[in-house]
């Protein structure tokens, strides 16, 4: 029989939290090891490892979007309601960005990150990725199907699983067999993407390594100001934001909340991917703090691919400030209003992936910035993107959460109860329901 000092030393035994926390601190060593040292040998496994971690994420993108949609829009006909927790969900995304955007811009003014900034943007390429609002709008409509899978445009992705979804529910039983095989192929791609979750230790370990390896502190120095500011205007929709929406709307314990979900926003932060983090977000919703299957199956899936508070509201506020001080144009009231317009309507452009070069492309075009700024900050975008990441899928349970509160569908005894582990649990398997 082993002893509990042997098994409190086996790290099959650790949380899934901590074992991400040992990949990080892990990973900073390496970075700096590989840094200080010059060893290019092992600044490129680090860069090998998250990359492959990266790339399985990515992997499991398209028929994870395609199938996820579908069936959370086909499966509100069995959702009491369904209307009415559709229009209240989208409408927190749509106030919860409001608020984050305003944070992001009250901080640029407070702030000023771009002045006194002495970069050239002869030195600056534009993205090739640009977002304009032809771009975006045309974009949403794929050219052929095959094309949208092909390409990984979740955009894409999203909008032929919404058509699917709503043709689904104008067909009733007799759309059953299709909505049953996206279910499998859905559970399949979970079952598949938990296993790459599973790896999220190793690739955390990986990616924050590479950061540190390649970046040091050496690029932070001349973007100081901005880099804070990002995290700061995070932080503050994370730990000020939020828990006072838990409090003061849903009633709820916003530590606890934390408490229950850090796995899925460690996660988000490391990979730097909504989607990718999707299936245990899903199982944070549903598994610890109580919403149930049905509205979360909805609920989830389009906060992964719209819900993005740090992306598409904090970050393109403050480098829209960012890049217009810099070039010395004055930005008015309207162009503010502007900047809150872009974030709301436009946070579908960002889709979830690593980055969030589109959103921002969409808001300078907008305000008629060069867009070229955006280069500028294209070699710190990885750092940035971690606590983008982490706070797009706070949000993104914050969400599900608040709504199931008010709607008196909370399971309020999962929610106050111990968090289910997550070791050899198996991934969130979609009820189907009886035909009617």
């Amino acid at each position: 029989m082993s002893s509990p000092s042997s098994r409190a030393l086996n790290p099959a035994r650790w949380s899934f939290g901590i074992q991400i926390l040992l990949g990080l601190v892990v990973g900073i060593a390496a970075g700096f090891l590989a840094r200080a040292t010059g060893a290019a040998w092992l600044t490129s496994t680090l860069t090998q490892v998250g990359s492959i971690f990266v790339q399985l994420l990515k992997l499991a993108v398209p028929p994870l979007v395609f199938t996820a949609v579908l069936v959370s829009v086909a499966g509100l006909r069995h959702v009491t309601n369904a209307a009415r927790l559709a229009g209240r969900t989208l409408l927190w995304f749509l106030g919860t960005s409001l608020i984050a955007v305003a944070v992001g811009i009250v901080l640029g003014l407070l702030t000023n990150p771009g002045r006194g900034v002495d970069l050239s943007l002869a030195g600056a390429t534009a993205p090739k990725s640009q977002g304009g609002w032809t771009d975006f709008l045309t974009g949403i409509i794929p050219t052929n199907i095959v094309g949208a899978f092909t390409n990984g445009n979740v955009l894409q992705l999203v909008f032929l699983g919404v058509v699917a979804g709503a043709a689904a529910l104008q067909l009733g039983d007799a759309a059953k067999p299709v909505v049953t095989l996206a279910e499998t192929v859905l559970q399949l791609v979970q079952k598949a993407l938990w296993w790459v979750i599973r790896l999220a230790p190793i690739g955390t370990a990986g990616l924050i390594g590479k950061a540190i390896a390649s970046y040091g502190w050496n690029l932070l120095r001349p973007l100081a100001t901005f880099t804070i500011a990002v995290y700061v205007g995070c932080f503050i929709v994370l730990a000020v934001v939020y828990p006072i929406l838990l409090r003061v709307i849903g009633g709820v314990n916003p530590i606890r909340f934390y408490a229950k979900v850090w796995p899925a926003i460690e996660l988000a932060f490391v990979s730097r991917s909504s989607i990718g983090t999707m299936p245990l977000t899903q199982r944070m919703v549903t598994e610890r703090l109580g919403v149930p299957s049905e509205y979360a199956s909805f609920a989830v899936p389009f906060g992964a691919t719209t819900k993005m508070d740090g992306c598409a509201a904090v970050y393109p506020a403050l480098a829209a400030i960012f890049v217009a001080q810099i070039t010395g144009t004055h930005l008015g009231i309207r162009d503010y209003l502007l900047i809150a317009f872009v974030s709301v309507v436009g946070s579908a452009a960002t889709a979830g992936l690593t980055g969030a070069i589109v959103m921002l492309t969409l808001t300078l075009s907008t305000l008629g910035l060069p867009l070229a700024g955006a280069g500028l900050l294209l070699a710190i975008d990885p750092i940035l993107d971690m606590i983008r990441t982490a706070t797009n899928v706070a949000g993104q349970m914050v969400v599900p959460l608040l709504v199931a509160k008010r709607e008196g569908i909370l399971d309020q005894e999962v929610f106050d109860g111990p968090s289910a582990p997550l070791v050899a649990v198996e991934p969130i398997r979609e009820p189907v329901p009886a035909a009617a």
